[in-house]
């Protein structure tokens, strides 16, 4: 019922060089979920790193970051995917991007669960969510009218302290109208692995989060994390509410398209 029509996979250059003034060079994680079921968030994400003056940064030999065996309290198996991905990324990059904020939220925590993994320490301490970095920077935006309501993921607003931003953000856009979402940073369910392994409380929350989004008339939900992306996609086609669910770099996208860059 959650999964989407899985798309085909998107092959980003392992090095995208910035455009116009450069800023730095940032790594980008790709992600298990993002990279499989959003490709198109990856790739939005590597264009407007780009235009916001990064040179882009996307290692080949990746993994995956450990969040869900975190949730799920496996620690030596998020210990050991930590420690694998904190030998991919390079002292070479001023910062690593994620556009999930279950996995940054986790990246996040690498010194307190790895206190004795210098590189792990190190990785925390570069690991930003990709609304952080782009508030700094002055993207080409084109109009977009249309109407947008924006959801808290709970790894985001709870877990990394980031609400401000992801608004910033949208805001910028000519055109678009924000609307503020009631109980925005109320659980939608998902949760990690939650809305797995207790789907019937996970649902219960998710018909609140739904009846909220309706709520506000928007044609559109934003979200920066891809397990809210499911969940809440999945509570509006049962709805049979015509309502998009996107994350905020793809509306950025699209408005620096309007921009014609």
């Amino acid at each position: 019922q959650m999964l989407p029509d899985v798309p085909a996979p998107v092959r980003l250059p392992e090095v995208t060089p910035a455009r116009g003034a450069r800023r730095g060079r940032v790594g980008l994680l790709t992600g298990c979920v993002q990279r499989h079921l959003y490709p198109h968030v990856n790739r939005d994400t590597v264009r407007l790193l780009s235009l916001a003056g990064y040179d882009v940064v996307v290692p080949r030999g990746q993994g995956c970051c450990g969040a869900l065996n975190l949730h799920a309290g496996r620690l030596d198996e998020f210990r050991a995917q930590a420690s694998a991905l904190a030998g991919v990324f390079g002292a070479d990059v001023d910062f690593v991007v994620t556009n999930a904020a279950g996995c940054g939220s986790a990246m996040k925590e690498y010194a307190h669960w790895l206190p004795d993994a210098p590189a792990a320490r190190a990785l925390a301490s570069r690991t930003r969510d990709v609304s952080e970095v782009l508030a700094g920077a002055d993207l080409p935006l084109g109009r977009l009218e249309v109407t947008v309501t924006y959801h808290d993921a709970c790894h985001l607003a709870h877990g990394q302290r980031i609400r401000n931003e992801p608004r910033e953000l949208l805001r910028r856009i000519p055109g678009l109208t924000l609307v503020e979402l009631p109980e925005s940073d109320f659980c939608c369910g998902s949760a990690g692995v939650y809305n797995v392994l207790e789907p019937e409380m996970a649902d219960r929350l998710l018909e609140r989060k739904v009846a909220h989004i309706v709520e506000t008339g928007a044609r559109v939900v934003a979200s920066g994390n891809p397990g809210c992306l499911l969940q809440i996609a999945k509570g509006l086609r049962a709805r049979g509410a015509s309502i998009e669910v996107v994350h905020p770099v793809e509306l950025l996208a699209r408005a620096t398209l309007e921009a014609g860059r």
